[in-house]
């Protein structure tokens, strides 16, 4: 942990440690926006919330602030996804020396295993390799989406027990945005022919939609942003694409265009638009909430392929 990081929770500890037992709304720190997302739907007015990543920002390659270290010191709560997708959280928590709740939301999830067996952090500009075992994109299935949901709900309730018939009210009606949302999605990819269900991604962030919705995704990165892509592997993801029939190539809106740019003019297909995969859009993008970012992903993809 870096000594700047150290020294700012030394200093901003006896300033701030009393706040948040005051604090009548509970104090919530949420890792990154979908996260964030989630927690508005489920805490309404009775929370202050804080996301540490915001959107449009890659949780990957994150590095931590004084300002973060504070907020985690005040919070009553703080969300994280777990399954390694936050490599700065663990030194974060244990330097702001915070007495939160820490919930770890993919708990109790049936996850999906990682391929390859782990993928690499930047700290302070070294590669850590983490040997983790889980795709930590669970959000990608609306499914999970609901256990993120359930999660939060209870652990709201643990820390609030006046709010707890709120807390669950607005579950259970986010719940039913989200069923709404799942149906509309399968709608959506069944309409499209068998061999019509491939695109192309940045990186590999997609495999609970592709399990959960039939749509097949090539790309020439692992889970993880900080993972580079080798010439063979490029040139494998090129083969791939003409033995599939690859209908379109997506860049992310966390991710660098450039060698997907390249891919696209290699194999022949064009750069359709932009998904959303470990983050939101900013509040006037078309994907400034999880609704909003599922929902336009799905669109595009399915439009991109519909049309050819």
């Amino acid at each position: 942990m870096t000594r700047w990081l150290i020294h700012t929770v030394a200093c901003i500890v006896i300033t701030f440690g009393a706040g948040a037992a005051q604090a009548e709304n509970l104090n919530v720190v949420a890792s990154f926006s979908i996260i964030g997302d989630f927690a508005t739907e489920v805490g309404g007015d009775r929370i202050n919330l804080k996301v540490l990543v915001g959107p449009d920002s890659d949780s990957h390659v994150y590095e931590p602030r004084p300002a973060d270290a504070m907020a985690l010191m005040r919070a009553n709560v703080v969300l994280t996804n777990g399954l390694e997708f936050e490599g700065f959280m663990d030194r974060l928590i244990a330097a702001s020396g915070t007495e939160a709740t820490v919930a770890t939301l993919t708990d109790g999830m049936d996850t999906m295993e990682e391929p390859g067996g782990g993928h690499y952090h930047y700290v302070n500009g070294e590669a850590i390799f983490h040997a983790g075992a889980h795709d930590p994109h669970a959000w990608q299935s609306v499914a999970n989406a609901k256990v993120y949901v359930a999660n939060i709900a209870d652990v709201f309730c643990d820390a609030d027990a006046e709010g707890c018939q709120t807390y669950r009210a607005n579950a259970e009606r986010y719940t039913a945005k989200l069923d709404a949302l799942d149906a509309a999605i399968r709608a959506d990819v069944a309409a499209l022919p068998n061999d019509r269900r491939t695109v192309v991604v940045a990186h590999n962030a997609f495999r609970y939609f592709e399990q959960a919705y039939g749509i097949h995704f090539l790309s020439p990165q692992g889970v993880s942003t900080e993972s580079e892509a080798a010439a063979a592997d490029v040139a494998g993801l090129i083969r791939q694409i003409r033995d599939t029939g690859a209908g379109a190539i997506f860049a992310e809106n966390i991710s660098d265009t450039r060698l997907l740019e390249r891919i696209a003019a290699e194999s022949g297909l064009r750069l359709a638009g932009t998904l959303y995969s470990d983050a939101l859009s900013a509040p006037g993008g078309p994907a400034p909430t999880y609704l909003a970012m599922m929902r336009h992903n799905a669109g595009a993809i399915t439009a991109s392929l519909s049309s050819h």
